[in-house]
C-alpha cells in the first residue's frame, strides 16, 4: 500500500518513523539512528512528513523537503490526545502521524536558518539579561543582610553599589567589600554583553525592510518587529489576524457550555518572549495615551477607563498583533488609524 502521511518522533541519536496510508492504516514502522534517518526517508515516496515542534526540528523539515517531501511541523500539544496506550516511541510517531491527518490539524510556522539566526539572538540576550536580573538580586539580598538597601531599579543599584563600595563608613568587612565587588564587575560584563546583543539586533532590524514596515506601529519596536519576523516570517500560516492573536495567548480563555459563555483571563499560550514584548509595548502606549488626542489614543482612553489600565493593555497588544500580520501578510504600509473603526 501507498504510504501517504509519515509521522517521525525525533529524538537526538534514536528515531521511530510510523507511516500510515490515506485511510490511516498503519503500513510502515522503522526505528533508525540518526547516521542513517535521512538515507531511509529518500527512499520513502513523496509524502506528507509530521515532526513535533522541538529542539531540531527545522533543520530536520528543510532536510526532508530537500529530499522532495513536504514537512508540518506540529505543537507536541496537538499530538498528545492521539497517543494511545503507553508512553513510548511507536505511539509517539503512531500520534504524530495519526494529528497529521486531522483537516484542522494547526501547524507551526516553518522558520529558515536566518529566522532561527535571530531567534538565537534574542534568546541569547533573555539568558544574559535574565542572569544579570539574578546577580543585582544577590547583591541587593547581600547589602540587606548587612543593613544596607538599595532601590529596585536597575538604573538605581548601577549608580549606588560603586558608592557603596567605596564609603568607609558603612560598616562592610574587607571581604565582603571584595565579594560585593566582584559580583558587581560581573554585572559591569553582562551589561557590555547585552550591549553586543542589542547592536546585532539593531543591525538585523535596519537591514530588513519588513522590520521597519511593522516598527511603524505605535508599540512596536526593533526587538519586537525582529523577534515576529523571526517567529512567523510573512505570516502566511494563520488565516487572519485573529488566529495570529490567538496563537500567542493574547484572546480570552473560554470556559462555556450551552447558553452560558464564560470568558476568563487570557490563554498565554504560544511564544512567551513575544507576547512579553508586544505587552511591553502596549504598556507604553496605553501610560502615554492620556496626552494625546487622535482617535487611536482616544479609543486607549476610553477602554481603560471603562476596563482598567491592564486590560487596556493586553487589548492594544491584541489589536497591535492583528495589524502586525495585516501588514506583513499583505505587504502594506502601516499607514496609521484615521477614523473610528473600534
Amino acid at each position: 500500500m501507498s504510504i501517504y502521511f509519515v509521522g517521525i518522533d525525533l529524538a537526538k541519536n534514536v528515531f521511530q518513523l510510523c507511516g500510515l496510508t490515506q485511510g490511516g492504516k498503519v503500513v510502515y514502522e522503522k526505528r533508525v539512528h540518526r547516521q542513517g534517518l535521512l538515507k531511509v526517508v529518500s527512499q520513502l515516496p513523496s509524502c506528507l512528513i509530521g515532526v513535533e515542534a522541538c529542539t531540531g526540528a527545522f533543520y530536520w523539515q528543510r532536510e526532508f523537503e530537500k529530499l522532495g517531501h513536504h514537512v508540518k511541523v506540529i505543537s507536541p500539544q496537538y499530538v498528545k490526545p492521539f497517543v494511545k496506550g503507553q508512553k513510548n516511541d511507536s505511539n509517539d510517531a503512531q500520534a504524530i502521524a495519526i494529528a497529521l491527518m486531522q483537516p484542522t490539524m494547526q501547524f507551526v510556522p516553518p522558520k529558515s536558518c536566518e529566522q532561527q539566526d535571530i531567534q538565537a539572538l534574542h534568546r541569547g540576550r533573555q539568558r544574559i539579561i535574565n542572569h544579570r536580573t539574578a546577580t543585582v538580586c544577590q547583591i541587593r539580598g547581600l547589602l540587606l543582610d548587612r543593613g544596607i538597601t538599595i532601590g529596585s531599579a536597575l538604573t538605581r543599584a548601577r549608580r549606588a553599589i560603586p558608592l557603596i563600595l567605596e564609603d568607609a563608613t558603612n560598616g562592610l568587612s574587607d571581604r565582603m567589600r571584595r565579594v560585593v565587588a566582584e559580583l558587581y564587575d560581573l554585572l559591569v560584563s553582562l551589561d557590555a554583553r547585552i550591549a553586543f546583543f542589542d547592536k546585532e539586533i539593531q543591525s538585523v532590524f535596519k537591514q530588513s525592510e519588513d522590520c521597519q514596515r511593522i516598527a511603524k506601529i505605535k508599540g512596536v519596536g526593533p526587538k519586537t518587529a525582529t523577534a515576529i519576523i523571526a517567529a512567523i516570517g510573512d505570516g502566511k500560516e494563520f488565516k487572519n489576524g485573529r488566529h495570529f492573536a490567538a496563537w500567542l495567548g493574547l484572546v480570552p480563555r473560554q470556559h462555556s457550555s450551552g447558553d452560558r459563555h464564560v470568558m476568563m483571563n487570557i490563554t498565554k499560550r504560544g511564544d512567551q518572549h513575544l507576547r512579553t514584548l508586544l505587552v511591553h509595548g502596549a504598556r507604553a502606549v496605553v501610560r502615554t495615551a492620556s496626552n494625546k488626542q487622535d482617535t487611536f489614543n482616544q479609543w486607549v482612553n476610553q477602554l481603560k477607563e471603562r476596563r482598567g489600565y491592564n486590560k487596556a493593555t493586553v487589548a492594544v497588544a491584541n489589536k497591535n498583533a492583528r495589524i502586525i500580520w495585516a501588514v506583513l501578510r499583505h505587504g502594506t504600509e502601516y499607514r496609521g488609524i484615521t477614523d473610528q473603526p473600534f
